[in-house]
């Protein structure tokens, strides 16, 4: 034990100077004023600090116990190899950070060579190297919606038709991105592009429509009139926009004579209502004049073609007539006599007796009888 002379606490061994241990009394070792303090905990901080400016390429501090400039004291580590590496590992992993990034399904990417457009980025992982390449990251599969007219409050749904009526039109214009980088390079506002063009283009269809039609049946046409319309305009403008549809949701006149108009428009309904029941009338007798006259006519055609075939008919048989009174007249005059009788007596109501069926006396078997059937049919008419 006397050759380690040093002890335990790595000092020159002159605190005892006989090379024995120092007491243990109180709690442990007391060392003298020569011996080197232990390191508390803010100098360890201290120096952790200084070690972590110096990996970050800052310089080292003055402070510290030695306070010392040598490459070999305390007061900060010197620039290794190991530090620089460490150092350039950091520098790879901030700019891969920086370049390497993630579009989601529903988004493209636009990225630019020192600010121009350089290509288009597709869902996935993608590499832009900063800082030669930045990029911009749009949502291009959700629908924005624009609200033009009332919904907006003042007088932008007011237009004018073309009979010179006005209406308050509210409408809403979807639209998606087919196309980013025309988005991002050739317009500058894209909602209030497509609520300036939506709006003029409306106006223009109202301008050129009538009030009834669109207050009523022409909606739909309208709002397909309206849609094609502004995809047209957008595309000249190359704005990468697309309109997915317009919704008509208001065409009514304005609230202070709306009134006044629903009163028209039921006297307009009343009117088109009496004017269709005037026109069923109308076409009614009509039709039933027509059918009386083509009736009329057909009955004095039926006529006139009965007493020319009936004329035809009573010349042809006095012809026949005329030939068999030439060949025998007495007979001839015999029948034409009793066929005149015939004809004049067939339809007189009397009764002839001939005298020899009564003995010689005209009704002389005859029993009387009073008609009272045919009297009192008689009185009755």
């Amino acid at each position: 034990m006397a050759g380690n002379s040093g002890g335990p606490w790595g000092g020159g061994g002159s605190g005892g100077g006989n090379g024995q241990r120092p007491p243990q009394g109180g709690g442990g070792r007391r060392p003298d004023d020569r011996d080197p303090q232990i390191p508390e905990i803010d100098e360890l901080m201290k120096k952790g600090q200084e070690r972590l400016r110096v990996l970050m390429g800052g310089r080292g501090g003055n402070g510290g116990a030695s306070g010392g400039s040598g490459g070999g004291g305390e007061g900060g580590p010197a620039f290794t190899r190991g530090t620089v590496a460490l150092g350039a590992l950091a520098l790879l992993a901030l700019w891969l950070f920086s370049s390497v990034y993630t579009v989601r399904p529903e988004e493209q990417s636009v990225e630019l060579f020192l600010g121009s457009y350089s290509d288009t980025g597709n869902p996935g992982l993608n590499f832009a190297p900063w800082p030669l390449v930045t990029y911009e990251v749009v949502n291009v599969t959700s629908e924005r919606t624009e609200n033009v007219g009332g919904g907006r409050g003042g007088n932008d749904g007011l237009m004018l038709t073309t009979d010179a009526n006005i209406v308050d039109i509210e409408f809403q214009v979807v639209w998606n991105i087919n196309d980013p980088a025309k988005l991002l390079f050739n317009i500058r506002d894209p909602q209030l592009t497509v609520q300036a063009v939506s709006e003029a283009t409306m106006r223009e269809i109202i301008a050129a429509s009538n009030l009834a039609p669109i207050l009523n049946r022409d909606r739909g046409i309208i709002a397909d009139t309206a849609r094609e319309s502004i995809q047209a305009t957008l595309n000249e403008y190359d704005s990468g926009i697309n309109v997915v549809r317009v919704n008509l949701d208001q065409a009514d006149p304005p609230r202070e004579v709306i009134d006044a108009f629903r009163e028209v428009q039921a006297a307009e309904q009343e009117r088109d209502r009496l004017e269709r029941q005037a026109d069923a009338y109308a076409n009614r007798v009509v039709a039933e004049a027509r059918g009386e006259a083509a009736q009329i006519r057909e009955e004095a055609e039926g006529y006139r073609a009965r007493v020319v075939n009936d004329a035809l008919g009573e010349a042809a048989r006095f012809t026949s007539v005329q030939q068999e009174y030439a060949l025998a007249p007495e007979v001839t005059r015999r029948r034409l006599y009793l066929e005149t009788m015939e004809t004049v007596l067939g339809n007189v109501d009397k009764m002839i007796l001939d005298e020899a069926l009564s003995g010689g006396q005209a009704g002389g078997g005859v029993v009387p009888y009073l008609p009272l059937n045919e009297l009192r049919r008689t009185g009755g008419n």
